[in-house]
C-alpha cells in the first residue's frame, strides 16, 4: 500500500473542491494511505513577497524533515510525465513514503527547487484547491494502472 502524505500551503475554502478531494481520497482508501498536512498561508504583498517565500518554506522544510520520504515538489517547470509514467514512479516507490508539496502563491525559491525533485502537473498554472484534486486524482489514476482497474484508457 502506497503512503503518501500531501503537504500544502493553505486550506481548501471552496467547498466542491473540497468535494472532488473527499472522493479521490475515498476512492484511494483501497491502494494508499494518505495524509493531507495543510500549512498556514502567509498574505502577501509586492513589498514583503520574499519574506513570505521564506517563511512558508521553512514550514515545509520542517513539515518534511518530520515526514521523512521522497519529496517531490508540485510546480509547472517540474519534470513532465504522463500518466503511465507517473504510476511507473509510485510502483517504484511504494515501499517508501512519498511526499508531494504544494507551495503558497508565490511557488518556491530556486535554492528549494534545487534541494528536491519537481514534478509538473501541467505547463498551465492552476490555483492551490486545483493542484490538490489533480495530484489526487493522478495519484488514483496511477494506482488503477498498477493495479490493472478499468479507468485508465
Amino acid at each position: 500500500m502506497l503512503d503518501i502524505e500531501i503537504i500544502a500551503i493553505g486550506k481548501m475554502k471552496t467547498s466542491y473542491w473540497n468535494e472532488a478531494a473527499c472522493e479521490y481520497l475515498k476512492r484511494l482508501k483501497p491502494f494508499a494511505s494518505i495524509k493531507i498536512k495543510e500549512l498556514k498561508f502567509t498574505p502577501f504583498t509586492q513589498n514583503n513577497s520574499k519574506r513570505v517565500i521564506a517563511e512558508e518554506e521553512a514550514r515545509i522544510t520542517e513539515a518534511i524533515a518530520r515526514s521523512q520520504g521522497q519529496v517531490f515538489l508540485l510546480t509547472e517547470q517540474g519534470k513532465k510525465l504522463d500518466s503511465l509514467g507517473f504510476a511507473q514512479i509510485l510502483d517504484k516507490l511504494d515501499s517508501q513514503k512519498i511526499i508531494f508539496v504544494i507551495a503558497g502563491s508565490l511557488g518556491f525559491s530556486s535554492a528549494m527547487k534545487k534541494k528536491y525533485k519537481s514534478l509538473s502537473l501541467s505547463e498551465f498554472t492552476f490555483t492551490h484547491e486545483m493542484a490538490r484534486v489533480i495530484i489526487l486524482e493522478q495519484i488514483y489514476r496511477a494506482v488503477t494502472i498498477i493495479n490493472n482497474k478499468n479507468y485508465h484508457y
